[in-house]
Order: C-alpha cells, then sequence, then structure tokens
C-alpha cells in the first residue's frame, strides 16, 4: 500500500505491506535507526516517537495508520551542530550509559511535557482541576513506560526536571 508520511519535516511516500509497523518503516525502509527494537511488544519504550506531536510505541502501530501524519524521531529532534535544549540536558545530567533507550526517553519526554503543559492527567495526579504540577513522583509515572537497563533514572528525571522549569 502507498503510504506517505512526512518524517522530520520531510515528506516520504513508501509502498508498503500493510502489517508493516512504523518502527519497521522507519529503520528498514527509510533507515533512520534512531528510534530502537527494544521489547518489540510496547513495553520498554524504546520505539518511542511523536505523532502529530503525540509520543506513540512505533512497534505497536502500524505504518498505514500513519499515511498523511507528521512523525518526529530522534533524529528530527535535534542536530549535531544545534542540540534540542533536551538532548543537552541529557548530556549535561549524565542521564544515559549505553543509549540503547536514550532515543525512546527524550522522544516520551518531550511529548510528556507537551501533555503536562495540555493538563492532561495522569494516573498520579491529584488536583484535576488545577494545572499539573510536574512533581517527581509525577514525572517518574509519566516516564513509567520507558525502562532504562542501566538504571540512570534519577539522571533521567534531573534532565526532564532542567529542561520542564518546575522544581520537585
Amino acid at each position: 500500500m502507498r503510504t506517505t508520511i512526512t518524517v522530520n519535516g520531510e515528506a516520504r511516500s513508501m509502498d508498503l505491506d500493510t502489517r508493516t509497523t512504523l518502527l519497521d518503516a522507519l529503520r528498514e525502509h527509510l533507515r533512520l535507526t534512531g528510534s530502537k527494537k527494544g521489547c518489540d511488544h510496547g513495553q520498554c519504550g524504546a520505539c518511542t516517537v511523536l505523532v502529530n506531536g503525540t509520543r506513540i510505541n512505533a512497534c505497536l502501530s502500524l505504518a498505514v495508520m500513519h499515511d498523511g501524519d507528521e512523525v518526529t524521531t530522534i533524529e528530527g529532534v535535534g542536530a549535531v551542530d544545534g542540540l534540542h535544549p533536551m538532548q543537552v540536558a541529557f548530556l549535561t545530567e549524565d542521564a544515559f550509559q549505553c543509549g540503547y533507550c536514550t532515543p525512546g526517553q527524550i522522544c516520551s519526554a518531550l511529548g510528556m511535557l507537551r501533555e503536562v503543559a495540555d493538563n492532561w492527567p495522569s494516573q498520579e495526579t491529584q488536583d484535576l482541576t488545577g494545572p499539573v504540577r510536574l512533581t517527581n513522583d509525577e514525572l517518574r509515572e509519566r516516564m513509567s513506560g520507558n525502562i532504562c537497563r542501566c538504571s540512570a533514572y534519577p539522571q533521567i528525571v534531573a534532565a526532564i526536571r532542567s529542561i520542564a522549569g518546575e522544581p520537585a
């Protein structure tokens, strides 16, 4: 099936089997290998990308479902000569060890901050009438779909908090 997805600002047309996941389309057809295939079951978050600004697990979504959508992968978040502030924060806070989960963590963090700005509640949100306050518990709950096997969680929280600009 002919599918056109705008990936990192560029319209990309592909002829895909309707069973091809978005992750496989990105990695195998477009050679954008920043998004990782971890569990391939939506449990680890290594494949997290932004679709129309919302974070999703690319391994759980079929590429043909995103015809006409805008997808941002880690390759579209920043460039070597102009890193995104979240990427800089991850470097500054040493929020990675092996780095396998880092692209998904960064994309998820960006999507999560948008959810907070849009006042989307989570399981941890205490006050549903006011603006979401990004406490450490709230942040951890919202990022719980992204696993780090190296256990760099304190540094990941510090990196995200430094961008969120809200005290714990």
